[in-house]
């Protein structure tokens, strides 16, 4: 079996290919930014004619979908568009052409959501909240109308996950690179927003094991995975700190020009969780695991 990721030099990218080999599959990648190894292929995803010539030449039986670029802010309108937006149109159009067997997997986003608070289902009602969030909720409209026209598109909509792959843009992985400073002797300060917003701690390796659980079988097509816990960065500060022994109070600055995108943010995830899925990374051992990291 043949397994094709866009967007495969991400964290999500690195550990699906894992997950992917683990089950005997031929795993091959594309990433617009660099070939980090020798299966991911340099390309771009927006290019309609490189995705046809692609997939019409490899006929994958799995084709990801995980392209995007990591920011959810207007700057990037077009830069999102052409990755979510073109990106879906260009594999779904040329699986429905060229490799009508294949199944495909869209990425959807927790944000796509109106979010009222309360744990959200796949179900629930599309927001419009930035252009990011626009351009998501346009490509689940081609994967269900190209679910129309006889192609197998699946969608899951991904709430907040980390791994040691992260890069320090995301405030997890800034928080565990500067308290790994901090415990060789560094005094430095660490400037930080809202500290009490709230939202799902889940390791990228459990999220990838939910796609595979969702392109799996056939009775159910779109899903939101998460795992339905909820942390405040407080909390995260306090897992990472704890592990070296030291009072993050000390070492951290709250910024109060700082505007949250929401309070929290929080999955229904009974729908994967029906398919067989369930997130088994702690929190707890997703802190260990980044801070250990010596990649």
């Amino acid at each position: 079996m043949k397994a094709l990721i866009f967007g495969a030099g991400g964290q999500d990218g690195f550990y699906l290919a894992e997950a992917c080999r683990r089950r005997g599959m031929e795993v091959a990648g594309v990433s617009c930014i660099s070939e980090k190894s020798g299966w991911i292929l340099l390309g771009d995803v927006a290019n309609t004619e490189f995705v046809a010539g692609l997939i019409r030449e490899s006929r994958p039986e799995l084709v990801f979908h995980l392209a995007a670029i990591s920011t959810t802010g207007h700057a990037a309108l077009y830069e999102n568009h052409a990755a979510i937006g073109t990106g879906t149109i260009n594999i779904l159009e040329a699986v429905r052409k060229w490799s009508p067997a294949s199944k495909v997997f869209i990425t959807g986003s927790g944000l796509q959501f109106v979010n009222t608070g309360r744990p959200i289902t796949e179900t629930d009602t599309f927001d419009y909240t930035s252009s990011y969030v626009a351009v998501r909720n346009y490509s689940v409209y081609l994967a269900r109308y190209f679910r129309s026209v006889g192609v197998r598109s699946y969608v899951g909509y991904l709430f907040h996950h980390d791994s040691p792959l992260r890069t320090e843009e995301h405030v997890s992985q800034k928080i565990v690179q500067a308290a790994k400073r901090i415990a060789e002797g560094s005094e430095e300060i660490l400037e930080l927003g809202d500290i009490s917003v709230r939202k799902e701690w889940t390791f990228a390796a459990d999220v990838t094991e939910a796609i595979l659980t969702l392109v799996g079988q056939d009775k159910v097509f779109e899903a939101t995975i998460g795992s339905r816990q909820v942390y405040s960065i407080e909390d995260w500060l306090n897992e990472v700190f704890g592990l070296i022994k030291k009072d993050w109070r000390r070492y951290v600055r709250q910024s109060r020009n700082f505007k949250a995108e929401y309070p929290v943010l929080i999955s229904n995830p009974a729908t994967i969780n029906s398919l067989g899925w369930h997130a088994t990374t702690s929190i707890s051992e997703l802190a260990k695991l980044m801070l250990n990291y010596e990649g």
